[in-house]
This record gives structure tokens, sequence and C-alpha cells, in this order.
């Protein structure tokens, strides 16, 4: 049996009772470690807390050479810790379909998502996102402006964009770096950059920041360590933007 267990955004208490009783029965616990991060602790006090060894996983356990953890599921009970909330990224489902094609029975327990997160801290009503877009760091002449095409397009409809920010085993992209990135490529198309972006760092901590405005304005704001996330909001409901006015000032 495979186990997915969402770990929930920021540190080692946020996982669910039931998360945490499926991992003291495990044969094995792994730990995926790229598509997200919980900042607020680490491994050590994971295991300290869990009470079971952590195995961390990065990609190329995950999703070049899964072998040894899908052969330790089918003959025993492997848990799959996953910051945030299973599913919501690819490689989670694309690890389950093939624990289903060998035949190794899986089941998920959620944990907190940062798409319901930043909904909360925002006031930004979640059924009025559309498509969220993934902002990498450049690389030499790579210097890709589709999530600039993504919030564009929702724009156009109305809806915000969830932009989630770059994390590399050695940097955690910031809201700052973020809207210069985004900022860059408007100049480099041509078009205008968005008028309003709102940036959360922490969500799930005890102090979470989370601040809105202009690009020029939150240059200025020190949003503190990671994780963190940046919102564009489409044309503003009269209770989103009160919500921002006072939960959200820089």
């Amino acid at each position: 049996m495979l186990t997915f267990v969402g770990l929930g955004l920021y540190d080692e208490g946020d996982i669910p009772v039931k998360g945490l009783e499926c991992i003291r029965r495990a044969d094995h616990v792994y730990l995926e470690t790229y598509t997200s991060r919980l900042t607020g602790t680490t491994v050590a006090r994971m295991e300290a807390y869990y009470g079971k060894p952590v195995i961390p996983a990065g990609r190329e356990e995950i999703e070049q050479r899964p072998g040894q953890l899908l052969d330790r599921a089918a003959q025993g009970e492997v848990v799959l810790l996953t910051g945030g909330d299973p599913m919501v990224s690819t490689t989670h489902a694309d690890l389950r379909l093939r624990a289903a094609a060998r035949g190794v029975g899986t089941r998920i327990i959620h944990g907190a998502s940062i798409a319901s997160a930043v909904c909360g801290l925002t006031g930004l009503q979640n059924y009025r996102f559309g498509k969220s877009c993934s902002l990498p760091f450049p690389s030499g002449e790579w210097f890709p402006v589709t999530p600039l095409l993504t919030i564009r397009a929702n724009l156009f409809q109305n809806l915000h964009t969830l932009v989630y920010l770059d994390i590399t085993p050695d940097r955690c992209m910031t809201v700052a770096e973020g809207i210069g990135l985004l900022e860059e490529m408007a100049r480099r198309e041509g078009t205008e950059p968005p008028a309003l972006y709102v940036g959360i760092a922490r969500a799930g901590s005890q102090e979470p920041r989370v601040a809105a405005g202009q690009a020029d304005v939150l240059a200025r704001v020190d949003f503190g360590p990671p994780l963190h996330i940046l919102a564009v909001p489409a044309a503003l409901h009269d209770i989103e933007g009160e919500y921002l006015e006072v939960f959200a000032r820089p």
C-alpha cells in the first residue's frame, strides 16, 4: 500500500491526525522534497515528532526511478509525505498511476493546500481564480513569458491568477523577484504589467505576511523568510477590496 499524506503548509504540526497515525503504522516513510517545502521545520524535527525515520526523496527518486519505493509499497506499508495537499502536483498523480499499473493499492490523506490558504489570507474568492501558473528562475538565454500570458488570459476573463514561485535546491523565489520577472516580461512584450499584486509569505505559520499593492510598493515590503507565493487579482469585488485594505496593507 502506498499512502500519500499531505503535510499542510508550514511545519511538522500541520499534519492531519489520520496522517500521523498512518506514518506510525508504516514500514517506510518518504518525504518528497522538490515540488514544495515545509520551511518551518527540518527532517530531524519531523522524525522526532512522527516517531519514524524519514527518507528524503527528490525528483530522481519520485519521477525517474521510483522502483524502490513501489517495490516496498507492493510488500508493505509505505507513506509518501508531500507539502500541502497531495495530487495538486502532477508528479504525485503520475506516481499514483504508476502504482496502480503495478497493482499497488493507494490512498490519499489530504492536508491544507496553499490554493485555499491564499483565499483565506487575501480574501480573494476561490471561485474567481482562473488557471494558475509557475514562475521559474530564468537560465541563460531562457526567459519564458508563459506566466505573463496566463495572467493576461485570466485578466481578460476577469479572473485572478495564483502564481507559484520557483523552488530550487539552493534558493526560493521571493515576492520581489517574482514581481520583477513579470514586470520584465511585460517590458519585453511591450505590454502593460499587472496593475495590482498580492504577496503572501509563510502561509500556515503563526506570523504570515500578506501585502497588496503595485510593483513599486511591494518592492519595498520585507516579506521575510520563505516560502513566498504571488497572486495577481482581477477587478475586485467590494468585499475582496475591503479585505485587502484591512488584512493586506503594505
